[in-house]
């Protein structure tokens, strides 16, 4: 099942937003434009669908309903979300729509609120909420039906993929340094604080031939790296260990504490691609990691995700990324900040300048990210 469409009213940066979707979604923009915030929002409905957590304690792992609400929003103060997703593997072509919107509550605990709750399949409604029996309890506003399994038979297939969504932006140190983090902390580890921990988890089969892919890969971007494997130490926590080639004959051992911060993220980008099929986001994925190895990651990305049928959606600002040729302009989100409008989202192939530049021979590189840069960059130079 993929995501096909997304709008958005008052998320964050946004103040409306209609995008189509397809395999891939590069997304691009100036910096805080909301590049992270238009990957939250999968995210977010991801933490809608747990169970023992849902709509609460989504809402309050980023702060409250305030932080979510767009700041250009005026008299219309709710925030509202609807995604379309296609199912190709039923038989026949099956679309599903959900859709939520939310208030905060104007007095008392200040909980958040369903303004309404909707869910079609081929436009065949299923759920439409409020409904009688909110209407006689308005504190069942304070839950989703998605997130009960007693309430989602009907469309319990949305619920289920959307708890698969993943998202990475491992941070290296946080694997080279262990006491910086808390390894106990529970739900979502978007920095691959216990990415090594996952690694170990996998059955030893998988995992091996897993790490023996990811070494071939790494055999070409780190040449010196041979032999990557997993163990445990002493106290039973995990590691990655490789042997580093150098002048001596027979190389040295080292551990991930030892790795680059590249191939550390190489590592994690590698194995997550090969982890799953189901929607993957990914947050600037170029960082630490060589231009030349940078501009083969969309191929190295559609070529893994296509064996998977697996959605991929990056955010990035990289020339490199945005300069390979496979990418369709169909696929780039353009983030343009305006002001007391918000943000506003193009794709590439809706702005006929830009189309007619990439119809012209040039690369997404070229004709969309000047776009991204701020109007007054060279005075930056005159800062004393």
């Amino acid at each position: 099942m993929h995501f096909t469409r997304i709008q958005l009213k008052n998320w964050r940066n946004f103040v409306s937003v209609d995008l189509k979707l397809g395999e891939r979604l590069f997304i691009t923009g100036p910096n805080a434009s909301g590049k992270s915030n238009l990957l939250d929002v999968f995210r977010f409905l991801r933490d809608l669908a747990k169970t023992g957590g849902g709509l609460q304690q989504a809402v309050r792992e980023r702060g409250d309903l305030s932080k979510l609400r767009c700041l250009a929003a005026r008299r219309y103060p709710d925030v509202e979300i609807e995604v379309e997703l296609t199912d190709l593997e039923a038989k026949g072509t099956t679309v599903w729509r959900y859709g939520i919107g939310l208030r905060q509550e104007p007095r008392g605990q200040r909980r958040v609120l369903l303004t309404h709750e909707r869910v079609w399949r081929n436009d065949t409604p299923l759920l439409n909420r409020p409904n009688e029996e909110d209407r006689k309890d308005e504190l069942r506003l304070t839950e989703t039906d998605l997130e009960h399994i007693a309430a989602n038979r009907e469309f319990r297939p949305i619920a289920e993929m959307f708890q698969k969504t993943l998202y990475l932006h491992l941070v290296p140190q946080l694997l080279k340094f262990p006491h910086l983090a808390n390894r106990e902390t529970t739900g979502e580890d978007p920095f691959g604080i216990k990415f090594l921990e996952r690694v170990m988890e996998t059955p030893e089969k998988t995992r091996r031939a897993r790490l023996r892919k990811i070494e071939e890969a790494l055999r070409i971007a780190v040449p010196e790296l041979k032999n990557l494997t997993d163990l445990r130490d002493e106290k039973g926590l995990p590691h990655l260990e490789a042997v580093y080639q150098h002048w001596r004959p027979q190389g040295g051992k080292q551990r991930e504490d030892q790795f680059s911060d590249g191939t550390l993220r190489l590592i994690g980008l590698l194995w997550t691609l090969l982890e799953g099929d189901t929607l993957l986001l990914l947050e600037e994925p170029e960082l630490s990691l060589h231009s030349k190895i940078v501009s083969k990651l969309p191929p190295l990305i559609w070529r893994l995700q296509r064996t998977k049928r697996r959605q991929v959606f990056v955010s990035s600002h990289s020339a490199e990324l945005f300069g390979d040729r496979g990418i369709k302009p169909s696929e780039v989100a353009l983030l343009r900040p305006r002001g007391s409008e918000g943000t506003v989202v193009e794709l590439a192939s809706d702005k006929e300048d830009v189309r007619l530049l990439l119809e012209g021979g040039m690369t997404v590189a070229d004709a969309v990210l000047p776009l991204t840069a701020p109007a007054r960059i060279e005075q930056l130079t005159l800062f004393e």
